[in-house]
């Protein structure tokens, strides 16, 4: 009977410790999945932040979004996300979560801001694969050439600009590297195509 007593008493103590080991689990696990969500939402406004001026809105760009049918322009097969900015409840821009295909090491994830005028605010590259000390120069971290595409237009440059040097546009290239950066110079060109072609569309939501 001792014996048995034992057992039990050992088994409940197994079975309270499981308890409590797996309720610990379960709070970790929640602390941190929100803590990780924090850090990427707060990754995400500095980039909205660093590509659309803080005057041009005053809503919550984290927000007010809407999906994209999916269109060869945006680079995705699928829908893309945009984040649309307001000020004084009217449209004054969008913020494009486009995809710049056909890089050296497959597509580049991008931020695309234009406002309502069809002029690009700023652009970032947010996730590729591409090759350090050469195509990875179009991160922010590598190089200031991404900045290069800031107050540009259909009309500045014109249609022929929009392409590296080497082939006769207005973007440099990198040394060992063009593939990269003629991806993403097409992207923010074909953005810009995109936002003309469905210009009272975007700014009508």
């Amino acid at each position: 009977m001792e014996l048995f007593a034992s057992i039990r008493r050992n088994s409940l103590g197994l079975a309270i410790f499981a308890v409590l080991t797996a309720g610990l689990i379960a709070i970790t696990h929640q602390l941190t999945d929100h803590t990780i969500k924090n850090n990427i939402l707060d990754a995400q406004i500095s980039a909205f932040n660093e590509i659309l001026p803080a005057n041009l809105y005053d809503n919550d760009l984290t927000k007010d979004t809407a999906i994209l049918p999916a269109d060869p322009l945006l680079g995705s097969e699928e829908g893309i996300k945009i984040h649309i900015a307001r000020k004084n409840g009217e449209v004054s821009g969008i913020i494009f979560e486009t995809i710049a295909p056909r890089g050296y090491n497959g597509n580049l994830d991008m931020l695309v801001a234009i406002d309502k005028n069809g002029v690009v605010t700023g652009s970032r590259v947010i996730s590729h694969k591409e090759t350090p000390g050469l195509g990875d120069k179009v991160d922010l971290k590598k190089s200031k050439w991404i900045l290069n595409f800031a107050n540009k237009s259909l009309e500045n440059p014109s249609l022929k600009g929009w392409g590296v040097k080497k082939d006769g546009g207005d973007f440099d290239q990198f040394t060992g590297a063009t593939i990269t950066p003629r991806a993403v110079v097409r992207a923010v060109k074909n953005t810009l195509i995109y936002f003309d072609q469905h210009k009272d569309t975007l700014l009508a939501y």
